[in-house]
């Protein structure tokens, strides 16, 4: 989950900074990885829900989990969700859609230990015990296919893969566009090749070139920034786009009621949340 920032203050933060600079986190001279293969076309589509753009969404990735609301689609935690809460969820009706980051590491998870620390670049601004990773790299990739085949093995029906923008953030990595391209299909297809429908997280600016290869969108903040235009291929398609907005203007009107009436006029399904995600607040545009 990311604060994004209008893209003027990141491209001043980017020119403002050097890789490595500050953090010790990153050597001036590191090796370059090899870039991943292009990816083939997307793999068979595995549609979220029979609802389509109309198909609401809870969103919660920690404290106790509320089962309680009425929606088509449940997003969770992978690692802290167990197969039975998943299975219940089903039970009730839902659509379950599991969260883990992809584009970074968290020194929390159980299989920190497997990324090399040629993996790991910068920390993430504001997010304490993560840190970018380089998507160029196969050992990279190969730890996010085994995440797919634990979402697969717990029964999750979709997955929602974080930080799929690196090539715009200070990661330390010369990572460019086509980088990002080649990772976010492969982790697309391979979603996909496991029954798993996917989601693009953010990246407005690759929807054109990946929309086909994604079933669904999670965004954060696009109405604060200005960017829910870009997911228009999205619902053109069919394809849910689910977005978060976090500014405490949108908790009451006339904020809250014009960014509702704009996420119904667009067909976004819209929820104002606590940034930490733990069910502290919401309010459903629905």
């Amino acid at each position: 989950m990311r604060v994004i920032r209008p893209l003027a203050l990141l491209f001043t933060a980017l020119s403002l900074s050097a890789c490595g600079s500050d953090s010790g986190n990153c050597p001036s001279e590191r090796a370059a990885s090899s870039d991943l293969p292009v990816a083939p076309a997307a793999s068979g589509a595995v549609p979220l829900h029979l609802d389509g753009v109309n198909a609401t969404w809870q969103w919660q990735l920690t404290g106790s989990l509320n089962t309680a609301y009425a929606v088509d689609v449940y997003d969770v935690d992978l690692f802290n969700t167990s197969a039975a809460q998943i299975a219940a969820l089903q039970g009730a009706g839902r659509t379950v859609v599991c969260y883990f980051a992809a584009g970074s590491s968290e020194d929390w998870r159980s299989d920190f230990d497997e990324f090399n620390e040629e993996d790991l670049g910068e920390p993430l601004d504001g997010w304490e015990g993560e840190r970018w990773l380089d998507v160029r790299s196969q050992n990279v990739l190969d730890i996010m296919t085994a995440r797919l085949d634990l979402a697969a093995a717990k029964g999750c029906d979709g997955v929602e893969p974080d930080n799929m923008d690196g090539f715009q953030q200070d990661t330390c990595f010369d990572l460019t566009a086509s980088n990002q391209l080649a990772y976010n299909r492969a982790i697309a297809n391979l979603a996909r090749d496991r029954g798993l429908s996917v989601a693009l997280k953010n990246d407005p600016d690759q929807v054109v070139a990946l929309v086909d290869y994604f079933d669904f969108s999670v965004t954060e903040q696009c109405h604060q920034y200005s960017e829910c235009a870009a997911f228009a291929p999205f619902t053109a398609a069919g394809k849910p786009v689910f977005n978060a907005e976090y500014e405490n203007r949108y908790r009451s009107n006339p904020d809250q009621a014009a960014l509702c009436a704009d996420s119904l006029a667009n067909s976004i399904r819209t929820l104002v949340l606590a940034l930490d995600l733990d069910d502290s607040y919401r309010h459903s545009c629905d």
